[in-house]
């Protein structure tokens, strides 16, 4: 890449106002995701008292939409990496607030569920389009800080979407409501990003669609940088993205044991984040105190993505999130140790939080590092895609243990194994960080 190339100008100077606009709202969309995933969660207490589903039924409930985040980052992922970041952001948009919106009207467990799977479409894709945005709109020095942050849109979007969920549920007693908001606030995003979030540089340049070079002048002038005369030369030739260039020589091991520690990772992440509402009800909390511990998970989890962003400018961060996650493993198993007042619940949930959302921030920095621009999007889609079946399998796996008579102490212990598997997976994994900018 030479000197005057626009991606190695990004990569070196200091980031503009725009760029730093363009991460905010990533941050903001990923937030987005956080509620929108969780607010089955909030739901969950209200769904199982009006329609009397018990504890297995409910965890495949809590599941559908994370089998739709698998699909739609294999599918939309890879969509990214073919007609762009932003087009896919704006379809992602659509299917989340049109999924939101028809959870709400849902009569029954078989329509509630596809809703739930429709919706999961579009926030799996959007992960994968937004992590590669923040990665491609920052500086190398900034880098692992910028993706960081975004990741810890999710926890955020949780706390503050979680409180106005819990005080929807208190004021209106109809879980419905927590559907109905998130309807209205996913479509409010729409002419945000239309507006503020042009197509990435990298992209660009390495797809060169019709009026590449008018839309890249565009965004640097934008920047306050110099326009280009011509594109630079191709750093490689076009390539049609498949499934098996993601398992080629000298980045086979690197997608296998992602997926390994990211699927294994997500069965405890989601375990925690998706059970929490009903297990704290079934102690005989309302749902909207059981709502609260969930927002104080998630409060750790905001705050352990910020500690690790911090901690990425100092230390690599592989070792950072392996170390996260072992943590994590301990602190999951020691949930079901016979906490039973509402300060010790949240507290410990708060402490599990921090340590399996600071991993995840963590891990979508070490994906980000390990494709080159070409098969970001798509790898990212196919790790996540993939590994969201983990995150799938958490809930239901807790749901069968729970319906099967396993106390829950012995499922916490159980559950908490994923992300030390997950640690184990990515201590082996080893890449040549990729140029990103």
């Amino acid at each position: 890449m030479n000197e005057l190339d626009p991606r190695a100008i990004i990569a070196r100077e200091p980031m503009h106002f725009r760029q730093i606009v363009a991460i905010a709202i990533a941050t903001a969309l990923n937030a987005l995701d956080g509620f929108d995933v969780l607010s089955i969660s909030f739901a969950a207490p209200g769904i199982a008292k009006d329609w009397g589903i018990d504890r297995a039924a409910l965890g495949l409930v809590l599941s559908m939409e994370l089998i739709g985040m698998g699909i739609g980052a294999l599918i939309l992922g890879a969509m990214a990496d073919r007609i762009g970041r932003r087009p896919t952001i704006l379809s992602c948009l659509v299917i989340m607030a049109s999924g939101m919106f028809l959870a709400s009207t849902a009569q029954t467990v078989t329509l509630l569920s596809a809703f739930r799977l429709f919706t999961g479409l579009g926030i799996g894709g959007m992960l994968a389009a937004t992590n590669a945005i923040v990665a491609e709109c920052s500086n190398a020095r900034r880098r692992n800080l910028a993706v960081a942050i975004m990741a810890g849109g999710y926890p955020m979007g949780a706390i503050v979407g979680g409180s106005i969920a819990s005080l929807l549920l208190g004021a209106t007693g109809r879980w419905q409501s927590v559907f109905e908001f998130g309807a209205v606030l996913t479509a409010c995003f729409i002419p945000i990003v239309l507006w503020l979030v042009p197509e990435t540089i990298a992209f660009l340049l390495h797809k060169r669609p019709v009026g590449a070079l008018a839309k890249i002048n565009r965004t640097m002038l934008r920047q306050g940088r110099a326009p280009l005369d011509a594109l630079p030369p191709r750093d490689e030739a076009p390539q049609r993205l498949s499934f098996g260039q993601f398992f080629a020589p000298g980045i086979a091991s690197v997608t296998l044991l992602l997926i390994l520690a990211y699927f294994a990772h997500m069965m405890t992440f989601y375990f925690l984040v998706k059970w929490i509402p009903k297990i704290v009800v079934d102690m005989g909390f309302a749902p909207a105190l059981a709502g609260g511990v969930l927002v104080w998970a998630n409060v750790g989890g905001a705050s352990g993505s910020i500690v690790l962003s911090l901690l990425t400018q100092k230390v690599g961060v592989r070792p950072l999130v392996i170390g996260a996650m072992i943590c994590g493993a301990v602190v999951v198993a020691i949930f079901g140790q016979g906490f039973t007042t509402l300060a010790s619940l949240s507290l410990i949930a708060c402490i599990g939080g921090f340590f399996t959302n600071g991993a995840t921030a963590g891990l979508y920095a070490v994906i980000a590092q390990a494709f080159p621009a070409s098969l970001r999007a798509g790898g990212t889609g196919l790790v996540i895609g993939i590994g969201r079946a983990g995150a799938a399998l958490g809930p239901i796996a807790a749901g069968l243990l729970f319906a099967g008579g396993a106390s829950l102490s012995l499922v916490a212990l159980l559950m908490g194994c994923g992300t030390l598997l997950g640690g184990i997976a990515l201590s082996l994994v080893r890449y040549r960080e990729n140029s990103i900018a």
